[in-house]
């Protein structure tokens, strides 16, 4: 694992089942943007013995070629293995509110359902965006926003 230059390591690990279907947009400069939501669970036994769950839900951001190959096989309900970093964003929403959303930016994503159930995709690995991909404010562009989120 590599460090940097001040020793300090961001690095996620997650494997865990999508919420819904990825979805797929792209930026004005052209790169492609995916979104899904991944559940993990973590399980134990309280005090009186009785088994409890619950349930963490992540925010997963992809980008360009591994968000296309992602989205053309990554359903509601299936299983992956993502590896990336948290990032927290931060953008003036249209009311002029500064909003802030905390996310895992994938650098690789792996399907783990059988073959039996779905293609199964070896991960694909990709750069962090780069500035071209933000519309110049830090934030992605979208002109519809159903969850208030920039993208």
């Amino acid at each position: 694992m590599a460090f940097d230059s001040k020793g300090t390591l961001n690095k996620v690990m997650l494997i865990g089942r999508l919420g819904a279907d990825p979805e797929l947009k792209y930026t004005p400069a052209g790169a492609a943007v995916l979104t899904f939501s991944l559940a993990t669970n973590t399980s134990w036994k309280d005090q009186e013995g009785k088994s409890q769950e619950k349930t963490e839900w992540h925010r997963v951001v992809a980008w360009r070629k591994l968000a296309e190959v992602i989205n053309q096989y990554a359903k509601k309900g299936g299983r992956v293995y993502v590896e990336g970093k948290v990032m927290t964003r931060s953008w003036t929403d249209k009311d002029g509110a500064k909003r802030y959303t905390t996310e895992i930016q994938a650098e690789s994503i792996q399907l783990l359902d059988s073959r039996g159930e779905r293609e199964n995709v070896e991960s694909v690995d990709v750069p962090p965006p780069s500035e071209a991909d933000f519309n110049g404010q830090g934030q992605h562009a979208d002109s519809e926003v159903n969850d208030d989120l920039p993208f």
